[in-house]
């Protein structure tokens, strides 16, 4: 009898409980049993968990590494997917593999390049994947020059943090005056120039900003399976075009995804960005984790969570190949059952993982659904 899998998934986002249904409705037929850690009671994941817990809050990378120790032997994890610190996690990675857990997460040597976007920036471009015109900012001063260039380039500017995840701190610099007219309708990215110069002139420290022109559509992420033998195994591009979205496998995407999968060792899952600066694609971020949709190549009859299993388990599956291509799609929202209660149940110290007293509800929608257009 084949034994179940166990992983963990510590602190993520919402969309990852699709990540968890595919796990559970895997190819092989394989039992598995899915524990989920977050610090806001009511997240989705937690439902749909097997067993949850609480985070602790306010551990400093150090503790949270002795902690996520803890859970991985209590719990007799063989999977651990780890979002919120992963780059303190992996540089434990013999640690956790002593207790018997594989990490599903790149080399401290790949999470730390891809951390700051300047120093990812000149890395790619070292060995030649094209990225656009960006200026590095921590003033007033510099944003405005920066700014003054791109426009007079025939660019719009725009600006995020050298370092961060997914939208947070995007910006698009606008010289409009603020009037009623932004005040009508939905909020949207632009902040006008003299009010950012302002609030960085009398800001207690500088900021850490990459200023870059504003890309085009279509904005094409690329999901990329990677062996530890740095050969990518998947490489799939979903593509975004206002609500519309779809799939590709164009080399100009695929071909400087797998050049900086391969030349970065970024094992197992990682979401490579790409947008339009004129008519050549330019890579806008590398996330070192599994996106959050990257439920959605099951449109083209894909299984990345399992695969990714597979390979972190040792069991290599091979080339994954699509065996097709869906068709355009965009993402709308469905509810998702919470747990009766806000509070997920809490457990003492076993001797053997066990299930949860309470089996998890049954999905009633299925969270942020993709349906053809």
């Amino acid at each position: 009898m084949v034994s179940r899998v166990r992983v963990w998934l510590n602190r993520t986002y919402a969309e990852n409980v699709f990540f968890m249904d595919q796990l559970r409705r895997n190819p092989s037929d394989r039992a598995v049993e899915i524990h989920a850690t977050h610090s806001d009671p009511d997240s989705p994941v937690l439902a749909a968990a097997d067993t949850a817990d609480l985070e602790p809050e306010g551990l400093s990378p150090a503790a949270y590494v002795e902690f996520a120790l803890n859970v991985c032997a209590r719990r007799s994890v063989d999977v651990f997917v780890p979002r919120l610190h992963q780059a303190a996690v992996v540089a434990h990675r013999a640690e956790f593999e002593a207790v018997g857990t594989a990490l599903l997460a790149p080399p401290p040597e790949a999470v730390a390049v891809f951390h700051d976007k300047v120093i990812a920036y000149e890395a790619v471009q070292a060995i030649g994947v094209p990225v656009p015109p960006w200026w590095r900012v921590r003033s007033a001063g510099e944003l405005l020059a920066a700014v003054e260039e791109l426009e007079a380039g025939g660019h719009k500017a725009c600006f995020k943090p050298a370092s961060g995840a997914g939208g947070v701190g995007f910006r698009v610099i606008t010289r409009a005056p603020f009037s009623l007219l932004h005040l009508g309708g939905f909020p949207t990215p632009y902040v006008q120039l003299d009010l950012v110069l302002e609030a960085l002139r009398q800001a207690d420290e500088p900021v850490d900003w990459l200023v870059m022109p504003r890309l085009e559509q279509p904005e094409v992420s690329v999901d990329c399976l990677t062996g530890r033998d740095n050969m990518v195994r998947l490489a799939v591009g979903r593509t975004k075009s206002g609500r519309r979205r779809g799939f590709t496998l164009h080399e100009q995407f695929l071909e400087p995804a797998r050049r900086i999968a391969e030349g970065f060792g970024l094992h197992h899952l990682s979401n490579i960005q790409f947008r339009m600066f004129g008519d050549q694609p330019v890579l806008m971020d590398v996330n070192t984790r599994p996106a959050g949709g990257l439920h959605q190549l099951s449109l083209c009859g894909v299984n990345a969570p399992w695969a990714a299993v597979r390979l972190a388990l040792g069991d290599d599956p091979g080339e994954v190949v699509p065996p097709f291509l869906g068709q355009d799609y965009t993402v709308v929202s469905a509810p998702r059952q919470l747990r009766p209660v806000s509070v997920p149940a809490q457990r003492r110290e076993e001797s053997a993982p066990v299930l949860p007293a309470v089996p998890a509800p049954a999905p009633v929608g299925s969270g942020a659904r993709v349906l053809p257009l």
